[in-house]
């Protein structure tokens, strides 16, 4: 009985391999609407003159801002254990770069 008790309230979640790969993506793209987040990620190769949307993430308001804590959480630990995290200049980005949100 104990271990249904343990297992009550927890979620099972299943990684299969090719999403556990991972996709590489050094830029974030955010769009919203007045009921979701749209975050495209994006992979820019140095000196090609297109990118691709990798991978989009659609997520309501409340999950939005429970991402944003939980990056500026692990960033904090990150940086409390390995350091301060620089911010290197990048070049501009295009104000018309991908789509606009709307709802």
């Amino acid at each position: 009985m104990s271990d249904q008790n343990d297992k009550k309230g927890q979620l099972n979640i299943e990684l299969d391999e090719k999403v556990a790969e991972g996709t590489y993506s050094n830029l974030a793209i955010i769009n919203h609407s007045v009921s979701d987040f749209i975050v495209d990620f994006i992979s820019v190769m140095p000196g090609a003159p297109k990118a691709k949307v990798k991978s989009r993430i659609i997520l309501t308001p409340q999950h939005a801002k429970r991402l944003l804590k939980a990056l500026g959480d692990n960033v904090h630990r990150f940086e409390k254990a390995h350091g301060e995290i620089k911010d290197y200049d990048q070049p501009p980005i295009p104000m018309n770069f991908g789509p606009t949100g709307e709802a």
